[in-house]
């Protein structure tokens, strides 16, 4: 069957259902989430798409509208009868799939569409949202679509629960973003339908925007630190403290100046909230800037001017490292961790663990020492970053061939 060729918001006039729905996205106030839609769009352009938001308003607001179609999934916390209904449903009849059918009711059943990616590339990495994104699976695949684990992360401990494992099977494909999730499927015995790409967001491309006083090219360190970090540390306040501690040391060591870049603003997880508490200490120095909200392509702008970035969003390090600067990850997790491992051989001194922060000078010794070695990882970048963005929209194919496979089978 040939494909038809989609109207300006990437639907089908003649058939509705003719196109792949992207799921399980959070809205693009997470600019990480719109780098994912974002890019994935572009990777696929010339196939109908429809994305399923969690947050309607975020997505028209910044780069997704003109890419896909938007549609609001229901939400059943604000629909106190539906949810008592469901829920009681739910118990009586053992039926964990009704809420999905309800949250997705409108692409579902005489609306199924034959491909359904979920994009939530870490969803299964917490408990609520892995829950969510093992019973979405489930009944679209028990409806009769077929789904893709999208630019996913999963840490190894999660595939020795049975659920996740069978859960894992039922996908027609699972791209990982790094080899640890790949490693970790692998010794579980899943192979066959995965195949491992960086992640989409790698092929982001950056809108220009104005750079503010203060901001200097080429000479300006990129800090971003999250609320969501701070939830792992081991030692109370010990991250806002290193963090401190390092703007002092850039300010006192070196004519570097400081740019504080969020990349999260969702109001239970707001970047700007963190980066407010670190500004006010330095407000009135000209030498320290504070970004405001902007599109993931403006920001992927702004980082790409820094000189070295520091960053616990993995996708503000995404835009960094794909934009051959050089990063130093606050992490706390699988994808933090494998990413620089596939880029560096390793993610020791590339990656500092939020969990194991117990001193306040160690983020400056390993600024230090990425610095050090500045021009080293720089021209590192440089060589493998072309072929690795190149590597990301090639994911795109897959999702080609699956598509087409299905549209023959008719």
């Amino acid at each position: 069957m040939a494909l038809r060729k989609p109207n300006r918001k990437g639907i089908t006039m003649e058939q509705k259902n003719d196109r792949i729905v992207m799921y399980l996205h959070g809205g693009s106030g997470n600019h990480g989430c719109e780098a994912i839609v974002n890019s994935t769009c572009h990777m696929i352009e010339e196939i109908p798409k429809l994305l399923v938001t969690n947050s309607e308003q975020e997505d028209r607001h910044y780069s997704v509208e003109p890419l896909c179609d938007i549609l609001q999934e229901r939400k059943i916390a604000e629909h106190f009868f539906a949810h008592v209904w469901y829920y009681a449903w739910r118990k009586v009849f053992r039926d964990p799939e009704s809420f999905m059918r309800y949250r997705f009711r409108e692409v579902m059943g005489k609306d199924l569409a034959p491909l359904y990616l979920s994009i939530g590339g870490d969803m299964y990495c917490y408990e609520l949202s892995k829950k969510e994104a093992i019973t979405a699976n489930s009944a679209f695949c028990r409806a009769g679509a077929k789904t893709v684990l999208w630019g996913c992360s999963l840490e190894p401990e999660l595939l020795k629960e049975p659920e996740v494992v069978e859960d894992m099977k039922r996908y027609a494909l699972i791209t990982p973003r790094e080899s640890i999730t790949t490693e970790a499927l692998a010794a579980v015995g899943i192979t066959e339908n995965v195949k491992q790409f960086p992640d989409p967001a790698f092929a982001l491309q950056p809108e220009k925007t104005k750079l503010p006083y203060g901001f200097r090219e080429g000479n300006t360190i990129g800090i971003n630190i999250s609320p969501m970090i701070l939830r792992h540390e081991s030692k109370e306040g010990i991250t806002i403290e290193n963090y401190r501690k390092l703007i002092d040391h850039i300010l006192e060591t070196s004519d570097c100046h400081i740019a504080l870049i969020p990349h999260v603003m969702w109001k239970h997880n707001d970047d700007r909230l963190t980066i407010k508490e670190l500004y006010g200490v330095y407000q009135g120095n000209d030498r320290v800037v504070q970004f405001p909200d902007m599109s993931c392509q403006k920001l992927k702008y702004v980082i790409s001017k820094c000189r070295a970035f520091i960053g616990a969003r993995t996708h503000s390090t995404i835009a960094a490292y794909s934009s051959e600067v050089p990063t130093l990850v606050v992490g706390y997790s699988v994808k933090a961790r494998g990413i620089a491992r596939d880029l560096f051989g390793t993610e020791e001194h590339y990656v500092l663990p939020v969990q194991t922060l117990s001193d306040s000078e160690e983020l400056i010794e390993a600024y230090e020492w990425m610095m050090t070695r500045e021009s080293e990882i720089r021209d590192r970048l440089s060589k493998i970053m072309p072929s690795y963005c190149e590597g990301a929209v090639k994911a795109g194919d897959e999702i080609r061939k699956l598509w087409q496979a299905l549209h023959e089978s008719e």
